[in-house]
């Protein structure tokens, strides 16, 4: 039986939560603060200090929700990403190779965001699947009814981000894809390594149409910007300083772009003419317009901004990195075979874990004792207030309601260093305590993830051969590839998962270790979990080291941007975030961190840590709790 509530909020249309979220994210990834999204029944498009979206349904579905964010990641990555007077300077004079172009200028944009935020990459891919399904550009049976530049850009985009084809598209992209292939294949895997720099891209693509046999529609050969860029922008600078206001006056009489469309139709610039889509590049005249306005130098100092800093982290290619389920490395038999081996390496230390790992359990279930909130005035009748009812059933405040226990609602992830300098008893021992700590926490109602990371060769694998191929460029950035490995996820039961640790133990798997890049991405999966509270443990016995790598760039450049990372986290991430080092001073890199001489303190000290944050947590709800009453 429950009582009805004397107040009610004000009701609100249900789609105006989603337009906030909405606005506030095209800010944000545009770093424009005071950028105005607007939505409307208008066809979308992107005008100065404007953005329009499309108005929601009634009913927003799930597709349709996806879609919209599309568009929206969509504008905000081409403001954020887009430099309109690097692209004038290069945009070719021939209809065709405009097109093409504009298109794939597109794809690099949303390319950046995609691969840099994966939530982005699939509403983007939502976006797409949605524009060519309603061009119904699945049913196209020639190139004459296949736009060219779409089929390129999404053939850019195929290998920028490793994503699929959108299924509405893919018999499109095949009747282009043999001929683009064989004529262009080499400059297309250029155009990888060239994504983050606009001037580099923009060139590359020009000789990709090249390629294309379109020499003769790029018109004259741009200036070289590696020369002119410095002195052009102090130039710039000096007359912003001395002749502030004739821009201004300059400014009025130019007026403001006008608005523009972002259908094919409208465009000026000519692209993605055969496509009816919701969502096109805008005119590069207007785009040039809104490149001399005041303000444009601050927008560029944005971290999707095109002008990075020179000591920035790059990776050279991220094509041949991997994030693999640990099943997905080796056959179930020789899984199980190897977790047979871990079992009894450890049958000595199983049993100190275990003690361990049971006196967190005890710790944990202490802090699970129900709770309850009386004299409500909704929720479930308190029986000792009945009589209440019985006399008086309109009597208020005779209901009670158990309080959530905050408690259950978190997830630990748990990041396990998996290099050639953890071989042997290292190893060995952080498998076990992983394993017994999941199954502890599992217990008491804690979601556990565990992760390794490692590289997949020694010394650089194919990205090192990619760029000796590409004549050795100065200051590649990283140059190995990544390996990711999930031994379990947080929505994995233990029992199924546990024979996947027995992977660690496998010949020739430990190699190298970059942990910024693997903290990063471990981290980015947790925010994308549901619960309230999220914990990152870090398990590592040493600095980051990738000799290839080290051997190209500065000699701290792996452990400057693992640094970086922890500072994100730390300052500004609801992660809360432990380092464990084992033989190696971690507190230098972490706030909260403890050094380990020995593995097997390991165990010891994973249980501390945990139950210290839980402690720290437990006083910290109780401290609430008491300042409400």
């Amino acid at each position: 039986m429950a009582g009805t509530s004397n107040s009610s909020p004000k009701n609100k249309p249900a789609s105006q939560p989603f337009k906030q979220a909405m606005g506030s994210t095209v800010r944000a990834i545009a770093g424009e603060p005071e950028l105005e999204v607007v939505f409307s029944p208008d066809k979308p498009g992107m005008t100065s200090g404007r953005v329009r979206l499309p108005e929601p349904s009634r009913t927003m579905t799930k597709e349709e929700v996806a879609v919209t964010r599309g568009l929206g990641d969509s504008m905000a990555l081409r403001l954020a990403c887009h430099d309109p007077a690097v692209h004038t300077k290069h945009i070719p004079q021939g209809e065709n190779a405009r097109a093409i172009f504009n298109a794939v200028e597109q794809a690099r944009v949303e390319a950046l965001g995609a691969v840099r935020m994966p939530g982005a990459g699939d509403n983007i891919d939502a976006m797409l699947e949605d524009r060519y399904f309603r061009g119904n550009f699945a049913e196209v049976t020639a190139k004459d009814e296949a736009p060219m530049q779409d089929a390129i850009a999404l053939l850019v985009r195929e290998r920028l981000t490793g994503r699929e084809i959108p299924k509405s598209a893919q018999r499109m992209v095949d009747l282009w894809r043999p001929f683009v292939e064989e004529k262009a294949d080499h400059e297309l895997n250029k155009l990888v390594t060239r994504m983050d720099d606009q001037i580099a891209f923009a060139k590359q693509m020009r000789d990709l149409l090249t390629s294309l046999d379109m020499a003769d529609e790029l018109g004259e050969e741009p200036e070289d910007d590696d020369e002119n860029n410095d002195e052009s922008r102090q130039d710039q600078e000096d007359r912003s300083d001395t002749s502030g206001d004739m821009q201004e006056d300059q400014g009025e009489q130019e007026g403001a772009p006008e608005e523009m469309e972002l259908s094919g139709e409208e465009q000026e610039s000519g692209e993605t003419e055969g496509v009816d889509s919701e969502m096109q590049d805008i005119s590069e005249d207007d785009m040039s317009d809104q490149a001399e306005e005041p303000g444009e130098q601050e927008r560029r100092d944005h971290p999707f901004s095109n002008q990075p800093s020179a000591d920035e982290y790059r990776v050279f290619t991220q094509a041949f990195d991997e994030i693999i389920a640990a099943e997905d490395l080796c056959d179930q038999e020789e899984l199980d075979r190897l977790r047979g081996f871990l079992d009894k390496q450890l049958a000595s230390l199983s049993g100190a874990v275990s003690r361990l790992a049971n006196r967190l359990q005890r710790k944990l279930m202490a802090q699970q004792s129900r709770s309850w909130d009386f004299d409500l005035e909704e929720g479930i009748i308190d029986s000792a207030r009945l009589h209440r009812v019985v006399i008086d059933p309109l009597q208020p405040l005779a209901f009670k309601w158990e309080n959530d226990t905050e408690f259950r609602d978190t997830v630990v992830t748990l990041v396990l260093d998996n290099s050639g300098s953890m071989r042997g008893r290292p190893i060995t021992v952080a498998a076990t305590c992983a394993d017994i700590l999941a199954r502890t926490l599992e217990r008491c109602g804690v979601k556990v993830e565990i992760l390794g990371f490692t590289t997949k060769a020694w010394k650089g694998g194919q990205s090192r051969e990619a760029w000796l191929k590409d004549g050795k460029p100065s200051n590649p950035g990283r140059l190995n590839d990544l390996r990711h490995i999930i031994y379990k996820s947080a929505d994995a039961p233990w029992r199924r998962a546990k024979r996947n640790l027995g992977l660690m133990m496998r010949e020739g798997l430990l190699k190298e270790n970059i942990d910024g890049e693997a903290l990063d991405w471990a981290h980015k999966r947790l925010l994308a979990r549901p619960e309230r509270r999220r914990i990152l443990m870090m398990i590592s016995d040493g600095a980051p080291v990738d000799d290839c790598t080290l051997s190209v760039n500065p000699g701290n450049y792996l452990e400057k941007h693992l640094r970086n990372v922890i500072a994100e986290i730390e300052n500004r991430s609801p992660v809360e975030l432990i380092a464990i080092g084992i033989g190696h001073d971690v507190t230098r890199y972490y706030k909260r961190a403890v050094t380990i001489v020995d593995a097997e303190e390991l165990a010891g000290a994973m249980t501390d840590q945990l139950a210290d944050l839980f402690d720290e947590h437990s006083s910290q709800d109780h401290g609430r709790r008491r300042g409400r009453r």
